[in-house]
């Protein structure tokens, strides 16, 4: 990365932040009307958090976004279809299972489990409980990339996926357990990870413009509302379950 771009990518993440700080410091002075605390320590952890964001940004252009792109393109010009819907559910499962926000969901889901009375109140239980969950959300996001492909692949209209998916949801909502409905809708919201969306979006768009007869803005983005929508089924199908 050379100095000039390097410069050009942390002004344009610290513009990205601008609004962020600015509403802290509005709400610290106007409304709260106190000091702001540990000035020095905000300035360096926001400091930190320009240099993150832009090595991360600058991360996917060099390395994410080129590699999803290129693995769908070279699977769609073998024509090597299993090992396509193989390689996408992987993808989704193995970027959602070590999702860090995944985790923490999880695991706060398992200890209002046990205090609830759900489930023993046992570090086994809530173990078990909290890696239950987080193995449904991975294998929905799995089976949520796989039949985006074949939606990528079939030409299928994704708005009517997407609606029959939301019907299913509303209509099961009706029969979870209360205990498991907002945990559920969380869970689709804690999917669309750093690592998930730029591989699946460049996976979508690379697979849409490999396959003849297909447009890249029209049927090349659609899977990260897929891997959105399938963990609140899941999930509510994983608590009725248990």
């Amino acid at each position: 990365m050379t100095n000039n771009r390097f410069l050009k990518q942390f002004l344009k993440s610290f513009i990205d932040l601008l609004p962020i700080l600015l509403v802290v410091l509005l709400f610290q002075i106007l409304v709260i009307q106190q000091p702001i605390p540990n000035v020095t320590d905000l300035i360096f952890g926001m400091l930190l958090v320009v240099l993150g964001l832009t090595f991360f940004i600058e991360g996917l252009e060099l390395a994410l976004f080129p590699i999803g792109e290129a693995m769908a393109y070279d699977f769609a010009r073998k024509g090597s279809l299993p090992w396509l819907l193989v390689f996408s559910f992987a993808l989704g499962f193995g970027t959602t299972v070590a999702e860090p926000a995944l985790i923490a969901v999880a695991d706060e889901a398992a200890s209002i489990a046990a205090s609830g009375g759900m489930i023993s109140n046992t570090e086994d239980a809530k173990a078990s409980y909290s890696f239950g969950l987080r193995l449904t959300v991975a294998l929905s996001v799995g089976f949520a990339i796989l039949v985006g492909v074949i939606r990528i692949i079939k030409g299928w209209p994704l708005h009517y996926l997407i609606i029959a998916g939301y019907c299913g949801i509303v209509i099961m909502t009706f029969f979870a357990p209360d205990e498991i409905i907002g945990i559920a809708y969380d869970s689709g919201g804690v999917t669309t990870s750093t690592i998930t969306v730029p591989l699946v979006t460049a996976l979508g768009v690379g697979l849409a413009s490999a396959i003849k007869g297909r447009n890249p803005i029209l049927d090349g983005f659609g899977l990260i509302a897929f891997a959105s929508l399938t963990p609140i089924i899941f999930v509510m199908a994983y608590g009725i379950i248990i």
